[in-house]
């Protein structure tokens, strides 16, 4: 049963948005993760300003967040032009890279606040509207007409 209940979670494709948003903060996690530590190298090893380190991060979150969402968060697709699903994917995460570079600018220049910090407040809120967007826009099922 318990061998079971892990397959549905973590391996089944399933429209069931509860498990979809699961997946989706373990695959937020792992980007997350690659984002949170190409800030932190670029910007305290290599010296880069914070700005550009975090949208370098945030760009190789976004790629690995596409991977994970087409291969194993969201079992309907939208669009079956990749090309279309792709671009509409870069705007949606486009706006986000905006409302990261806003709110690490609002919690790093205006309110004096720890870069780190700073960006896991961010990673949230973005977070938050990623997924909504995603599943609104790309990944729920064709509008038959």
């Amino acid at each position: 049963m318990f061998k079971r209940l892990l397959h549905n979670l973590l391996k089944a494709p399933t429209p069931n948005p509860c498990v979809q948003l699961l997946r989706y903060v373990i695959s937020g996690g792992v980007a997350f993760a690659v984002d949170f530590t190409t800030l932190r190298l670029l910007n305290t090893c290599a010296g880069w300003h914070y700005q550009p380190a975090a949208a370098c991060g945030f760009v190789l979150g976004l790629l690995i967040t596409y991977l994970l969402s087409i291969l194993w968060v969201f079992d309907e697709r939208r669009f079956s032009n990749r090309t279309a699903e792709l671009s509409i994917f870069t705007v949606i995460g486009v706006v986000g890279l905006g409302l990261n570079a806003l709110f690490m600018w609002v919690f790093v220049d205006m309110l004096n606040g720890d870069v780190s910090m700073a960006k896991i407040i961010t990673t949230a809120v973005v977070a938050g509207w990623n997924f909504t967007a995603k599943k609104c826009i790309l990944f729920s099922k064709r509008k038959k007409t």
